[in-house]
C-alpha cells in the first residue's frame, strides 16, 4: 500500500512538473512573441525549459515568423524598385516635355525669323516623338508585365523581317555605320509572333543607333533545333561589370537619362523574346556588344 501511494505521488509531482514546464513555456514563448511584435524582429523563440509538444510548436511559430520576415524584406525592395521606376519615368518623361514647353515658349517670341521658326518646330516635333516613343514603351512594357500583350504562335521567316526593317532604317544605318549582313538563304522559318518579331528587332536597331558607332553586323545561323541571330555594334560604352544589367528594367548607360533613353528597349527585347520561348544573352567583347536571339525552328 505504502509502495502504492508512493508510485501515486512521484507521478503527480512529474505531472505537476510537466504542467509546470508547460506553463512556464507558454508564458515564456509569449513574451518573447510580443517583443519580436514590438521590435519587428524575427529572432527566433526559445524555450524556458525542455518539452517535446513545446518544442513542436515553437518550430512552426519561429518558421512563420521567419516567413513574414522574408514577405517584410521582399516588400521593401519592391517598394524600393518601385519608388525608383516612378522616379525615372517621371524624369524621362519631363526631359522631353520640359525641351517642348520652352521651344514653345520661344515660338511666341513675335521677333523670332521665319526660319528660326521652322527650327523650333522641327525641335518640338523631334522632342515630341520622343515622348511617344517612351510612353508607347511603358505602356507596352506594362502589358507585357501583366499578361496582356497577344503572342500568336506561327511560323515566321526570321529574313524578311530583318531585311523588311533594315531597308526601312537604311538612311539611318548608313548614317551611323558600316553594315556587313551575312543570313544564309537556307535559314528555316522559326516559331514566334511576326508583330512581336518586328518590335523586338526594331529595338535591337534602335538601341544600336542610340548605343552604337562604326560598325554594326547582323549575322544568323542554325545550332541543334534553334536559329540564332546576332547584332553587334561597335563603340560600345558600357563597363563589363553592367553587363548583367542591361536587360534590366529602366537601365541604361547615360546616368544623367538626358538622352530619351529610358532604358527599356532591351528589356522589352527579353520579355518578347522569352514570352514567344526564345532565349536572348548579351556579350561585350573588346568594345563590340552583341545581343544573341535564339529561336525554336
Amino acid at each position: 500500500m505504502g509502495y502504492l501511494a508512493g508510485g501515486l505521488g512521484l507521478l503527480c509531482l512529474l505531472l505537476a512538473l510537466r504542467l509546470y514546464s508547460l506553463d512556464r513555456n507558454l508564458k515564456e514563448g509569449a513574451t518573447q512573441l510580443k517583443s519580436r511584435r514590438q521590435e519587428k524582429g524575427a529572432a527566433p523563440l526559445h524555450l524556458a525549459a525542455p518539452h517535446r509538444a513545446s518544442e513542436a510548436l515553437l518550430s512552426q511559430v519561429n518558421d512563420l515568423l521567419r516567413d513574414g520576415e522574408e514577405e517584410r524584406s521582399d516588400f521593401r525592395r519592391r517598394e524600393q524598385a518601385l519608388r525608383s521606376q516612378i522616379a525615372n519615368i517621371s524624369h524621362d518623361l519631363r526631359t522631353p516635355l520640359t525641351s517642348i514647353l520652352g521651344y514653345l515658349q520661344l515660338l511666341e517670341d513675335p521677333s523670332v525669323t521665319e526660319e528660326g521658326r521652322r527650327e523650333y518646330l522641327a525641335v518640338v516635333t523631334g522632342r515630341a516623338k520622343v515622348l511617344q516613343g517612351l510612353i508607347t514603351s511603358f505602356y507596352d512594357l506594362s502589358r507585357l508585365e501583366a499578361g496582356e500583350y497577344p503572342i500568336l504562335r506561327e511560323r515566321v521567316d526570321l529574313r524578311e523581317v530583318i531585311s523588311t526593317l533594315l531597308a526601312a532604317f537604311y538612311d539611318e544605318l548608313e548614317e551611323r555605320f558600316t553594315v556587313t549582313v551575312d543570313m544564309p538563304d537556307t535559314l528555316p522559318p522559326v516559331w514566334g509572333d511576326r508583330a512581336a518579331m518586328t518590335r523586338v528587332y526594331t529595338n535591337l536597331i534602335r538601341n544600336a543607333l542610340e548605343h552604337g558607332r562604326g560598325e554594326l553586323t547582323i549575322t544568323a545561323g542554325q545550332r541543334e533545333g534553334e536559329v540564332f541571330t546576332r547584332f553587334t555594334n561597335g563603340g560600345a560604352d558600357l563597363p563589363r561589370e553592367e553587363l548583367p544589367h542591361v536587360f534590366d528594367r529602366f537601365y541604361t548607360s547615360d546616368k544623367t537619362r538626358l538622352g530619351g533613353n529610358a532604358g527599356l528597349g532591351l528589356a522589352i527585347v527579353k520579355t518578347l523574346t522569352e514570352k514567344m520561348l526564345g532565349t536572348v544573352a548579351a556579350e561585350l567583347t573588346e568594345g563590340y556588344f552583341s545581343v544573341i536571339l535564339y529561336w525554336k525552328v
